[in-house]
């Protein structure tokens, strides 16, 4: 059976800005929390967790004009799973942003469901202070 969850945070900063984090896969390590390091071949982006789990994830959408950002954990713990971020400017300087997870077994949604908003709050809290190891990263591949 299928599990749905969605976390979502309203962060101060534009929606280009988060988006341009999020859209960032091989960054995820510097703003979900659990994550040692990532790195992207492809459309499989490869998560290395404390606990010594390596998950594979494949990207199925990227799409800049809708703000949409799509992953699939393939295998391991789960069936199937379909992880959906999606941004929506609320004005000029302020966003909304949307963490969801469709997952089979349905207990893995709840775990998920936990994990994305300490991800959402780590993502408003680095965006919006300006600092951070992401905000780091981002400005170094800026460069």
């Amino acid at each position: 059976m299928r599990g749905s969850v969605r976390r979502h945070e309203v962060l101060a900063v534009p929606a280009d800005r988060a988006w341009a984090a999020i859209t960032r896969a091989d960054l995820l390590h510097h703003w979900f929390p659990g994550l040692t390091d990532c790195t992207l071949e492809g459309d499989v982006r490869t998560v290395h967790l404390a606990t010594g789990i390596v998950m594979a994830e494949r990207i199925v959408t990227n799409d800049a004009i809708a703000r949409r950002f799509q992953y699939r954990i393939e295998g391991g713990l789960f069936k199937d799973h379909l992880a959906t971020i999606d941004v929506f400017a609320l004005d000029h300087e302020s966003c909304l942003v949307s963490y969801a997870t469709d997952a089979d077994p349905s207990t893995m949604a709840v775990v998920l469901g936990g994990a994305m908003q300490a991800a959402l709050n780590e993502l408003r809290r680095q965006l919006e202070a300006d600092a951070g190891p992401l905000v780091d990263a981002l400005a170094v591949t800026a460069a």
